[in-house]
């Protein structure tokens, strides 16, 4: 950047507009023999805060319960029928296991396959997208494709009206269209010369288009004009400042910035893996990993590559042995981010997960090997034949869910606040408060007998488009379950039982026949009723939903019990496949029988890793890395 001459724009414009008008290249290139005058200072804007900030970027293996002997037939038959096993089962799973909304990717098909539904709608979309395009275009300014003296920029922006803000809406042209740094400069020479101060809008701009092009040398020269020109950086100019710092011989002062950063405000995640990775990369392998642990002290979550180069770091020459992480210390570490994974149920891309199975497999002496693999139905890894950990939640876990899901989803605030409103009459207005319907939905369920399976009656009942046919459809699933003797729950609103052309009062009454039943007020939210009745008739029991009920796991207060609340839905969640249609059974999505997360058992690791881009964060990987030690 040509720095020194920008900064002494307002001192010696006379000497300067020669050159100016001659354009020549000297006027664009850094001179490294010049040093920065005091008076940088006072050409610049001494306002950090006027610029837009950037946000940060960034997120026991258990037998099934028992139950009684006078249920255990019945439980056996359920069992069999969720497991695929049974002959007769009234799930009919299909044998293209798995199939499941929780399977990744499922997320983006059923997207794409609802958008060619309504392929009308989105054609119509696709002929206005090329004019929004171009009404879009039109108000961008368009950049020269060649370094301007003064006169020719400010011939430009008379063009277009003089703005205000020309300097920083050019600049971010600039950016957009990738132009040469040279225009970039030339158009600071013209605006230090017009105006005699360059703002922190503008330099910040200028940073952006450096840090992207790759031009650090021009970075350090912002870096010092900022930080003698302005009392604080914001959160954008720091990130750029420690992204290119750390990929240069300077990736030290990056850790300093992050010191000064911390005083202010957090650090991202990408932040530290910036440096960490300088820090490996010059062998500094004591820093990397101190700033790995300040990293995961501060709660934050680290990214993909942060791990990937730790995992292919290599420890520092013989000469600094002595200071450098043991092998021993630097195992027990990197084992401890995958225990890390396993409890925060974090599924790592193919590319680490590939850098997870190299480190294995050379750690000496100990002959490790890795094979990418899948898992048959009933939770066996086709590798190596290992069973992995069951999905079903052992009774401590089971408790803990039920506890907390009771407190804080079902006794909470936030669902009275959308149960039975009551009237206040001295205030005049409907206010919401804790119902008596909740309370009798507890006596309700209390004084029925345990039960198998709770169905949520208008969720199943809209699985048909048809909405002539919506009793049909929930009569068809209470009879397909129904028929493996099982004890169901059925919750739907009252407006189920006035009869219409949708809610025929033959198939009602047949559904109340078949099910136990339980009716809230047509404004009530019917989750809060079906977890409490799952929950409270044991860890046998299902529940029918395609609801993937991720606002009441936010509900929860910790990780660690939305976690498990993941996997006791994966595992007691049904799900219908597809549509339902008279004279035809019912099909439902495979229930898996094993957890998906990262697993170690003696001589062996499994590790599901993500192979998709279009997976959903509730979505599960069906991809495994199988680690087994030979001896």
């Amino acid at each position: 950047m040509s720095s020194t001459l920008i900064l002494k724009a307002r001192i010696c414009q006379k000497s300067l507009q020669p050159l100016i008008h001659q354009a020549r290249p000297a006027l664009f290139t850094l001179s490294k023999s010049l040093q920065l005058p005091p008076s940088a200072r006072f050409l610049c804007t001494r306002n950090p805060n006027q610029t837009d900030r950037k946000t940060r970027g960034q997120t026991d293996r258990q037998p099934r319960i028992e139950n009684n002997a006078i249920r255990q037939g019945k439980g056996r038959l359920w069992n069999d029928a969720v497991d695929g096993r049974g002959k007769s089962s009234t799930f009919r799973q299909k044998p293209s296991f798995p199939k499941s909304v929780f399977a990744a990717g499922t997320a983006k098909r059923t997207a794409e396959m609802l958008k060619r539904k309504a392929s009308v709608v989105s054609e119509e979309e696709e002929e206005d997208e090329p004019e929004q395009r171009t009404a879009r275009g039109e108000g961008r300014m368009q950049p020269p494709d060649r370094p301007l003296p003064a006169a020719e920029w400010k011939k430009l922006k008379e063009s277009l009206g003089n703005p205000q803000r020309f300097d920083t809406q050019m600049m971010s042209a600039l950016f957009h269209s990738e132009a040469a740094l040279d225009i970039a400069k030339s158009l600071l020479t013209f605006v230090a010369m017009e105006t005699g101060t360059l703002s922190y809008k503008l330099l910040l701009r200028y940073l952006t288009l450096c840090e992207r092009g790759g031009h650090d040398t021009e970075v350090f020269d912002v870096y010092q004009i900022m930080r003698e020109s302005f009392p604080a950086l914001d959160t954008g100019a720091c990130s750029l400042f420690i992204k290119s710092f750390s990929r240069t011989e300077r990736w030290r002062e990056a850790i300093s910035i992050l010191q000064e950063v911390k005083k202010v405000f957090s650090p991202s995640p990408r932040n530290y893996s910036e440096i960490i990775s300088a820090a490996v990369q010059h062998g500094d392998v004591n820093t990397a990993w101190a700033l790995y642990d300040e990293l995961i002290e501060k709660g934050l979550s680290p990214h993909w590559d942060t791990w990937d180069v730790l995992f292919k770091a290599e420890q520092k020459s013989e000469e600094q042995e002595g200071e450098a992480v043991s092998q021993t210390e630097q195992q027990e570490r990197l084992l401890g981010i995958l225990l890390y994974m396993r409890n925060n149920q974090i599924y790592p891309p193919h590319s680490l997960t590939g850098s997870i199975k190299a480190w294995f497999e050379s750690l000496p002496g100990q002959n490790w090997t890795g094979n990418w693999t899948s898992t048959l139905p009933k939770g066996v890894c086709r590798c190596c034949g290992s069973e992995l950990e069951s999905i079903q939640l052992t009774a401590e876990e089971y408790q803990q869910l039920r506890d907390r899901v009771m407190s804080d989803i079902i006794e909470g605030r936030d669902v009275f606040n959308k149960t039975t409103p009551e009237r206040c009459w001295w205030e005049g207005v409907v206010t919401f408060g804790q119902s008596q319907e909740l309370e009798q939905f507890k006596v309700f369920v209390k004084r029925k007998p345990a039960f198998d399976v709770v169905i949520d009656g208008l969720n199943v009942a809209n699985v048909n488009k048809d909405r002539n046919k919506q009793s049909k459809t929930l009569l068809a699933v209470v009879s397909e379950l129904e028929r493996q003797g099982l004890t169901i729950l059925v919750l739907g609103r009252k407006h189920m039982l006035r009869p219409s052309r949708s809610w025929d009062k033959h198939d009602m009454n047949l559904i109340q026949q078949k099910a136990h039943c339980f009716f809230t007020d047509n404004i009530s939210e019917d989750d809060p009723f079906l977890l409490y009745a799952t929950l409270h008739s044991g860890n046998h029991c299902r529940f029918v939903s395609r609801d993937l009920m991720r606002d009441h796991k936010a509900c929860l207060p910790d990780g660690a019990t939305r976690r498990l609340f993941f996997k006791w839905q994966r595992g007691h969640q049904l799900v219908v496949d597809g549509y339902i249609v008279a004279g035809r059974r019912v099909r439902f999505q495979s229930i898996p029988s094993y957890d998906t997360i990262i697993q170690n058992e003696g001589d062996s690791w499994h590790i599901p890793y993500d192979d998709t881009e279009d997976r959903s964060t509730y979505e599960v990987p069906q991809r495994w890395l199988c680690l087994t030690k030979k001896h």
